[in-house]
């Protein structure tokens, strides 16, 4: 009886230890290649997965990007320059079945591929371009790599060149060239700036100069404008006073003619009048004695006041007098003083 519960749990143990060997789990980020006596049966996806202990089995892929770092190593370049070179490689699977079956050691294989690539990209570049190129570097060696690792089930996503060391001795002719360079710079820099502060001023004075000028012609103008502004008040000011003295002349001549018209004066006192004028016209100032044309008529009138005054015009009313109606009829003829 203990003999048979003994061989029930060692055959319990057994059937327990044979179905715990054929539960696998594959992780979110793997899958599985399953095989079956030896020979390749199928690839699974991530999850819970049985198989058939001793007859199958399941090899996980990290299907993960991976990262791998090229060893440094010398590479002579197209102007016969030793440099030290050192690189990374960025790759990530795309099929597990080929990962697994196509290639014995990627991770050797890839980092060799990588090295041979190296010289033969950086041996077909001169050391500047080399230094100064690093993305076309990285752009060629990703392709070449691609191509080669595509039947493995592998895809390179990148590769960066992390240093380019050259000798010793080319770092220090660098260095002087790139001092000698940066001295240049200076110096062209210094005279850049020279001649843009001297631009800059010869552009400020003539900019003064011009608006200055500006300012003393709108100066000008301004004045001008004003002046003859001025000059017109002035003219429109006197020839309003001339028109309101024309007219109170006008006004008082009429007022005058009205006045006398209105008084009904005689003939006499028409010609005592004339002759007040004509006096006042001779008084010895003037240079040039108007006379009027009718001068007969004038002289007769003079010849009756003459009478009057002699009393020789006895029995004659003061009315019977002969004045001619406008004592002055044109003063438009001049005779020599």
């Amino acid at each position: 009886m203990a003999i048979s519960v003994v061989v029930l749990a060692v055959v319990a143990v057994v059937l327990f230890a044979f179905a715990a060997a054929g539960i696998k789990i594959v992780r979110p980020y793997q899958k599985g290649i399953v095989e079956q006596l030896g020979r390749y049966k199928a690839t699974v996806d991530p999850g819970l997965k049985l198989i058939i202990p001793v007859i199958q089995s399941l090899t996980r892929v990290d299907m993960r990007e991976q990262v791998i770092d090229v060893p440094p190593q010398e590479v002579i370049t197209k102007d016969n320059v030793t440099v030290t070179v050192d690189a990374v490689i960025y790759y990530e699977p795309t099929d597990a079945q080929r990962l697994i079956y196509n290639v014995a050691n990627f991770m050797l294989a890839v980092t060799k591929l990588a090295q041979t690539n190296l010289r033969n990209v950086i041996g077909d570049m001169t050391l500047d371009n080399a230094l100064t190129s690093r993305d076309n570097v990285n752009v060629a060696l990703r392709e070449v790599l691609d191509d080669a690792t595509d039947k493995w089930g592998v895809k390179v996503v990148r590769v960066e060149i992390q240093r380019i060391d050259p000798p010793t001795d080319v770092m220090n002719a660098m260095h002087e060239q790139m001092k000698a360079e940066r001295n240049r710079r200076a110096v062209v820099l210094e005279a850049d700036g020279t001649r843009e502060a001297a631009i800059t001023r010869a552009e400020g004075d003539k900019q003064s100069v011009i608006l200055a000028a500006e300012g003393v012609r709108q100066q000008a103008i301004l004045q001008a404008e004003g002046e003859a502004d001025a000059i017109r008040a002035v003219a429109e000011a006197e020839r309003y006073r001339q028109l309101t003295v024309a007219e109170g002349e006008a006004e008082a001549v009429r007022s005058v003619y009205q006045a006398i018209h209105d008084g009904g004066p005689t003939p006499d006192l028409l010609a005592i009048k004339y002759l007040e004028a004509l006096g006042a016209i001779a008084d010895g100032r003037a240079t040039k004695i108007f006379l009027p044309t009718d001068l007969g008529a004038t002289l007769g009138s003079i010849g009756a006041i003459a009478e009057l005054f002699n009393g020789d015009g006895d029995g004659m009313a003061p009315g019977d007098v002969s004045v001619p109606e406008s004592p002055v009829e044109d003063l438009g003829e001049e005779s020599a003083d």
